[in-house]
């Protein structure tokens, strides 16, 4: 990039436009890195038929399956069961002749058909009990046969409780009450130009501690033409917040970071994946969650800021949510950082160069303090 670029400002806090938007050279849809939504849009493809490594940790599959799948399961292993226990009740009542004969001595009182003993099957199994159907003392392989059933009811009603519980209290749902902007944005923070975005507890105050990182994601093809990813971490601001009202954290635009070199129509030429993470722990169950999602190069609006959102009451700070995704324009040099620094520091000497995807851009060593324009942030 030409270092001998005119500075731009832009105020256009009365235009309707919200974002830049290159018309001229639209890029193919691709693929993205992870979703908004913090889902990766990854497929695995295995041999037809290779169910091992679900059935190995059966109870990580359980939870991770869909709850229609999992009501599904619930009412198929009680009826089977129900039918299977009831077939051995109907054997044993055929072997000891009650089903022939009204006077013989039943194992079972009242079961002389499968119907009667699926019957008691259900009611031994769901502890019912109406009485009218009960175990003699000395039918043994009936009395074997209940035990065993009852030993296997309560363990199966522990799996499926458990399960239940599990799934209900997933860290996911957790995660969907703490939310990222919609976008990114770039603007002067005391004469320094930053990239920040908002998180939120929308449930209010009920985290503990937390810590946000970020990392730029590339997709890189190889010649030989297989895919490499490219991770390059993002200094963050206070990484370690309390969530007790929404923040704004700010990756700052310095040496080092690698959106240094960009200005905004570069910007919205790259192809990356800005992803974000916010791990915390619930006061609530005192479990670990994790909210993410990404932003792309579409979603970084240069030259705008989030509107304010807290307010002070007299008893208490207001959050305002319906502010929470938008943004208005502030005047910011329409160049990029590297380039902002080299015009604050036009009598440097050389200075050191850093590659950046097969180009050359160079490094300032200091950053000049004083804001070069009057911002609102």
């Amino acid at each position: 990039m030409s270092t001998e670029r005119e500075e731009q400002v832009i105020n256009t806090c009365y235009t309707t436009i919200h974002t830049l938007d290159n018309q001229k050279d639209k890029k193919q849809k691709r693929v993205q890195y992870m979703k908004k939504d913090g889902k990766f849009p990854v497929m695995f493809l295995k041999a037809p038929g290779d169910w091992s490594t679900y059935f190995v940790d059966i109870f990580t599959t359980l939870i991770e399956i869909r709850w229609r799948v999992m009501f599904l399961i619930f009412f198929l292993s009680n009826i089977i069961s129900w039918l299977l226990f009831g077939l051995g009740y109907w054997l044993i009542a055929y072997v000891n002749g009650d089903t022939e004969s009204l006077e013989n001595k039943p194992c079972v009182e009242n079961v002389r058909g499968f119907t009667g003993a699926f019957l008691f099957s259900v009611e031994t199994q769901a502890t019912i009990g109406y009485g009218f159907r009960y175990m003699n003392e000395y039918c043994i392989v009936a009395i074997v046969v209940v035990t065993v059933q009852d030993l296997f009811s309560c363990f199966l009603d522990t799996i499926i409780i458990g399960i239940v519980l599990a799934k209900m209290a997933s860290a996911r749902k957790r995660a969907q009450s703490v939310g990222f902007s919609k976008f990114a944005v770039v603007n002067l923070r005391d004469g320094v130009l930053c990239l920040s975005w908002r998180l939120g507890d929308f449930r209010g105050n009920h985290i503990l501690e937390g810590v946000v990182t970020a990392q730029l994601v590339r997709c890189m093809k190889r010649p030989q033409g297989f895919i490499a990813w490219s991770y390059q971490d993002l200094q963050i601001e206070e990484p370690e917040i309390a969530l007790t009202t929404p923040v704004t954290i700010i990756h700052k635009l310095e040496p080092g970071s690698p959106l240094y070199s960009l200005d905004p129509d570069e910007l919205l030429e790259e192809n990356f994946d800005l992803v974000v993470s916010f791990t915390y722990t619930g006061d609530s169950t005192g479990m670990l969650h994790q909210t993410r999602t990404t932003y792309t190069p579409a979603d970084i609006r240069w030259g705008q800021r989030f509107k304010d959102i807290l307010k002070v009451g007299k008893k208490h700070y207001k959050v305002d949510y319906a502010f929470f995704n938008k943004t208005t324009w502030v005047p910011v040099p329409m160049l990029s950082a590297e380039a902002l620094n080299r015009k604050r520091h036009p009598d440097d000497g050389h200075l050191p160069s850093v590659k950046r995807k097969g180009g050359t851009g160079h490094v300032t060593l200091e950053i000049n303090e004083e804001p070069v324009l009057q911002t609102f942030l």
